[in-house]
């Protein structure tokens, strides 16, 4: 499908133009000589905004939709340090330790989901719970978006870093991708501390 572009309004095109002065070209792999710059000469109506006060502008985001949610500061996923029993650990990488709980994030907003998770973590915690498991989903398939950020999978990548924060830090003893029989890379495992 084929955009058409549409003509800038008076506003537009006097922010277009404060944004044009700014630009500098990039330098040329020949070392040809270059003149002054031009400003472009565009004539406009005068903009209802202080483009002047350059330094008090947020920065912005051009996107098509408008956002539904704010928007979040994506975490990249690593690997922890290994804190529990090694062979544990092994075991539970590889399916054969069983989740005694386990809760599905799928549908919820970042918002929702952050607070689903302190509850049930502090539940199973209190509940003497050591390994519960917490169902993220793999997230929408698709290119990066600007800035690195992934386009789908926020939960499943905001879901680790959650754990190490308070209060839930103190509570979780090691969190690691699920075993393909629990939900893979869909799913978490979360290893608890003992209570008491």
């Amino acid at each position: 499908m084929r955009r058409t572009r549409r003509p800038l309004g008076p506003e537009d095109a006097a922010l277009w133009s404060e944004i044009a002065r700014t630009v500098r070209p990039m330098p040329r792999k020949d070392p040809a000589p270059l003149g002054p710059l031009d400003a472009p000469s565009v004539t406009t109506a005068k903009p209802s905004v202080n483009v002047s006060a350059r330094a008090k502008l947020d920065p912005f985001e051009i996107s098509s939709r408008a956002p539904s949610e704010p928007r979040v500061k994506v975490v990249a996923q690593k690997e922890h340090a290994l804190r529990m029993d090694a062979r544990a650990y092994v075991r539970m990488r590889r399916g054969r330790l069983v989740p005694e709980a386990r809760m599905d994030l799928h549908g919820m907003t970042v918002a929702e989901a952050h607070s689903a998770l302190i509850a049930f973590v502090m539940r199973a915690h209190g509940a003497g719970l050591r390994l519960v498991l917490v169902i993220t989903g793999k997230g929408k398939s698709g290119p990066d978006l600007a800035g690195g950020a992934p386009r789908g999978g926020v939960l499943r990548h905001q879901v680790p870093h959650w754990l190490q924060l308070p209060p839930l830090g103190s509570r979780v003893l090691q969190v690691a991708e699920a075993h393909i029989s629990h939900g893979g890379a869909g799913a978490i495992y979360v290893y608890l501390r003992r209570s008491g």
